[in-house]
């Protein structure tokens, strides 16, 4: 039986959410990372500490008015706030969202006296911030096999030519299954997900049934990365869409320094060792959130479909679905030995698309009713977090950029005028 969402949930319950309240109803999340959505407004949450998926049941009614863009200035402050707890105890890990309302879904980590506590924050699309009470919803959970040894961290590797410095030291008590869960994508009654698993072979795919059932398929990947010289099964895909490449669904999958692979769905099985297709490679920095949708120019032309990527180090990227098909495939054999930079001479390399203008730093991004983006911004200029719904065609506020337009003085027709001489 489906629940309704309960958005009227006091501060006082929404403070002992994962203690008392995950007791009475034995719900024992940890932590609330990647976000996905089913067709029917089931919501998946990856919790890395626990080593689990929950997938709950949620209902909303459809949304009917008409999607405008709209910007929340700070949404980290306003979040904490609801949360009680400071701007500087919260971190923001993913937004999705839902199919029927449209409302956004933001998962978050509030610190606080030594611990965590996952939440899940919503937001209307009247801009009402509301917490999601999951001690409300019936939910399912399926823990992940080969889930990896929690006291294992990485390394702190200088960031330059010089000694490591306190904050790559830092990574030294990040431990590996902080990456076991790093996006997930719900297709045809499975979710994949991708991260990191045990032995020395982490890059993970699994592939399970929903309605859980207890079974997984658990894969590694390998894959030529281009900028790094390398072979890699240790990092996992950061960023994942299926989409139908070469007549068959294929996972189209990002990882850092920035390749993108093709796997086809039917070599995801339990067990299996991967080689995926490396196709291209636009350059370092590290994807968050890949995006399908229809691009349509407001100046005319075709729908296409289309990849959006974003990368909390570079600009976004468009790449046209059609790039993908019938791409070569790529091995060390094509390239010349070393590391290659984003000014060496061969990158980016691929059907890679178009680097496109994002106003701000989009940390997290989903697409809402089939033509809007929301984002998790960071504001160029004053550095605040905002959350912003805008057109998929241009996915930006403006109001940092100064140009022709903005002059009292400006007159289309001057210009007009002239190219018509």
């Amino acid at each position: 039986m489906l629940k309704k969402t309960g958005f009227a949930i006091t501060l006082a319950t929404a403070l002992t959410l994962g203690t008392q309240a995950i007791a009475e109803t034995s719900l024992d999340i940890k932590f609330a990372g990647a976000l996905e959505f089913a067709e029917d407004g089931t919501l998946f949450v990856g919790d890395n500490h626990n080593g689990a998926i929950y997938a709950f049941e949620t209902t909303s009614a459809a949304n009917e008015g008409q999607i405008m863009p709209s910007s929340i200035a700070n949404i980290d402050a306003k979040i904490a706030e609801l949360l009680g707890v400071g701007a500087s105890a919260i971190e923001i890990n993913d937004i999705a969202a839902h199919p029927v309302s449209n409302d956004i879904y933001i998962s978050v980590t509030r610190i606080g006296n030594l611990v965590s506590h996952p939440a899940i924050v919503t937001v209307s699309q009247d801009q009402n911030i509301s917490l999601l009470d999951l001690a409300t919803l019936e939910f399912q959970k399926q823990e992940l096999n080969e889930f990896p040894n929690g006291e294992i961290t990485f390394n702190g590797r200088p960031g330059g030519p010089g000694p490591a410095l306190p904050r790559d030291r830092a990574k030294t008590a990040v431990p590996i299954n902080s990456l076991a869960i790093m996006d997930m994508e719900y297709y045809d009654g499975e979710l994949f997900v991708s991260g990191v698993a045990t032995d020395n072979f982490l890059s993970t795919l699994r592939r399970m049934p929903y309605p859980f059932d207890g079974a997984q398929s658990v894969a590694n990947v390998e894959m030529y990365h281009i900028a790094h010289d390398q072979y890699e099964s240790r990092a996992p895909i950061r960023a994942m869409s299926i989409q139908e490449i070469d007549g068959k669904p294929q996972l189209v999958a990002a990882y850092t320094c920035s390749p993108i692979v093709l796997v086809p769905l039917d070599e995801i099985e339990d067990g299996a060792k991967i080689s995926a297709r490396t196709i291209m490679d636009y350059g370092n920095g590290q994807p968050i959130d890949m995006i399908a949708f229809n691009f349509q120019s407001p100046f005319g032309g075709e729908a296409e479909p289309t990849l959006f990527v974003t990368s909390n180090s570079r600009q976004p990227q468009l790449i046209p679905i059609s790039g993908l098909q019938n791409t070569p495939v790529v091995t060390h054999n094509d390239f010349e030995r070393g590391p290659k930079l984003d000014d060496h001479p061969i990158m980016p390399f691929g059907p890679v698309g178009k680097n496109v203008m994002f106003e701000g730093v989009p940390l997290h991004m989903t697409m809402v009713a089939d033509g809007f983006f929301a984002s998790i911004t960071r504001d160029a200029y004053n550095g605040s977090l905002n959350l912003d719904t805008n057109p998929s065609w241009f996915p930006n506020r403006i109001h940092n950029l100064l140009a022709e337009f903005d002059f009292p003085q400006y007159d289309p027709a001057v210009s007009q005028a002239r190219m018509a001489e």
